[in-house]
């Protein structure tokens, strides 16, 4: 084999490795795997072509051109902390998030150059024009307010460059320090004031309660004075008709009720109040009756009237 074949050779194969570089390449090329949160924007010869989302996808190499890619997913972006006029003329730093994601990535890649710096920048002036438009003590008690106006212009602002803003949060409103120290103090006194409003509040409940309380225990110790009086007078005249129909059922003469009077009379002076008492003439003609019963019947004598002394 002469050394022309041999070139000859040699060059066949060399171009066959090309050829199969290239074919690998084709392929290689013309092969697009895009992950399932992100979406590749296709441009053919320079122009808008088609986008890719997640999965494998066939395109014309050299003439069909991945031009850039696009998340998907939900995302967060946090700004500096702003200072921001109040209606009352007081600066405020104010710090937001914003939530936001991408729903058309053409929209997003061709009609807004920057679109995170875009949100960013719209959500700077319309927080300052919201703000603004409150004082102070509206904006650090307001926060879901501003936190739904600010979603609302944004949505609606973002909504041509294909961004749906989900939700933008107030992480902080700070006062200036000195005003803080204002409002410190305020509150201090508040809370000062209501402590004493509640002990107040308390000492009188209290005291309300005590006298209820003595009022009740005098009322039941009335009550029940009350019914012990009753349930007194009630035992004894219970009492005096159960004597009174006893007396009378025994048929009692002078003598029985002298006797009894004499037995009676220690009782009417154990009083203290009995300073002074009268004696009824009935019960002097009832000692004379007893002195004489008593007489008639001396021991020893019988029934023998004794002799005057």
């Amino acid at each position: 084999m002469d050394d022309s074949n041999v070139m000859a050779m040699v060059l066949t194969w060399i171009l066959v490795i090309a050829v199969v570089v290239f074919v690998i390449t084709i392929l290689v090329r013309s092969i697009r795997i895009v992950p399932q949160s992100d979406s590749v924007i296709v441009e053919r010869l320079g122009k808008y072509h088609r986008t890719l989302f997640g999965g494998p996808h066939l395109i014309v190499p050299f003439i069909d051109r991945a031009r850039t890619r696009v998340d998907l997913r939900e995302q967060v972006v946090t700004f500096p902390p702003q200072q921001v006029i109040t209606e009352d003329n007081l600066s405020v730093a104010v710090d937001t998030v914003v939530y936001f994601r991408v729903t058309d990535p053409r929209s997003a890649t061709y009609e807004i150059a920057n679109y995170l710096g875009a949100v960013e920048q719209l959500t700077i002036t319309t927080l300052r024009n919201v703000v603004g438009s409150l004082n102070l003590e509206e904006a650090l008690v307001s926060r879901d307010v501003i936190n739904g106006k600010l979603s609302a212009v944004l949505d609606e602002a973002t909504g041509q460059w294909g961004i749906k803003v989900s939700r933008v949060e107030l992480k902080a409103i700070d006062p200036p320090a000195t005003l803080q120290d204002a409002m410190e103090k305020q509150m201090r006194a508040e809370r000062d004031r209501r402590a004493a409003i509640l002990t107040a509040e308390g000492q009188k409940q209290s005291q309300v309660l005590v006298a209820e309380g003595a009022r009740q225990a005098a009322i039941l110790k009335a009550e029940g004075d009350k019914q012990a009086q009753v349930l007194r007078a009630q035992g004894e005249s219970e009492a005096i008709t159960t004597v009174f129909h006893a007396i009378h059922e025994g048929r009692p003469d002078d003598k029985l009720l002298a006797y009894q009077y004499l037995q009676t009379l220690p009782k009417i002076a154990e009083g203290e109040a009995s300073k002074l008492w009268i004696i009824p003439s009935e019960l002097t003609e009832a000692l004379k009756g007893i002195s004489g019963g008593f007489a008639g019947r001396i021991p020893g004598l019988g029934d023998r009237t004794p002799p005057p002394a």
